[in-house]
């Protein structure tokens, strides 16, 4: 039984490490996302500032350049950061039926252990009263 314990043990700390990834990547999601909608407001003020939004003009500023080349990278990563997401929930998902499958297996393990001691108990109570009677 303690090989089941230890593998209990073991199945719960993978699926608590594939929900803490989750937690992670929801987290690193969220803040890229702030920082985007922070660039993205900055950009908005600077080419307001300007007064001058086309790109392609010779006098676009400079800053907001460099903001929409970081606001893009931004974007790609909580693209990516997303991909990855839906892989970890996956893992994480299929951690927590291997968890529960080895619980229940666990489960069944100790009730059948129970049953033997119960029926062994029960033979060696018959067997010390009729020795008795003998």
């Amino acid at each position: 039984m303690k090989s089941r314990d230890t593998l209990v043990r073991l199945k719960r700390f993978q699926t608590e490490e594939k929900r803490r990834r989750v937690i992670q990547l929801n987290g690193m999601i969220a803040e890229f996302t702030r920082m985007a909608n922070e660039l993205e407001r900055e950009i908005g003020q600077e080419e307001r500032r300007a007064n001058i939004s086309d790109l392609n003009h010779f006098a676009y500023p400079t800053y907001a350049r460099a903001a929409r080349a970081r606001r893009d990278n931004i974007l790609a990563s909580i693209n990516e950061l997303s991909g990855q997401l839906d892989e970890a929930e996956a893992q994480h998902k299929e951690a927590s039926e291997d968890l529960a499958k080895t619980q229940s297996q666990d489960a069944r393990d100790r009730g059948a252990e129970r049953m033997i001691n119960v029926v062994a108990d029960r033979r060696h109570a018959e067997r010390s009263e009729a020795f008795r009677r003998a």
